[in-house]
């Protein structure tokens, strides 16, 4: 079964985390953190979405074989994000 993850923060996506539409459905793009009752939990740019993501490098490491600084994790996240579906371009709202 291929991974899923959240098309907002990159997080790795699980029935017990997805988030939910208006209509109080599973969401399968997002997860409980980004996306709540049909809404984006925060108004952010891409860039202060992963100044947020960024502070749970800690968590990150844990799953990780080689520990990356904040640094390394920023950088990886400003490669990646343009890829999920909320950052991607003509997809992103201006916020």
């Amino acid at each position: 079964m291929e991974m899923k993850f959240c098309q907002s923060c990159g997080m790795p996506l699980s029935d017990e985390i997805l988030g939910t539409n208006a209509d109080g459905s599973k969401n399968e793009d997002y997860c409980i953190y980004c996306y709540k009752d049909g809404a984006f939990t925060r108004e952010c740019t891409m860039d202060e979405m992963i100044a947020f993501c960024a502070q749970f490098v800690g968590e990150v490491n844990k799953n990780l074989p080689k520990p990356v600084t904040k640094e390394e994790y920023i950088a990886q996240m400003k490669l990646y994000f343009p890829h999920l579906k909320r950052w991607r371009a003509g997809n992103a709202q201006e916020q």
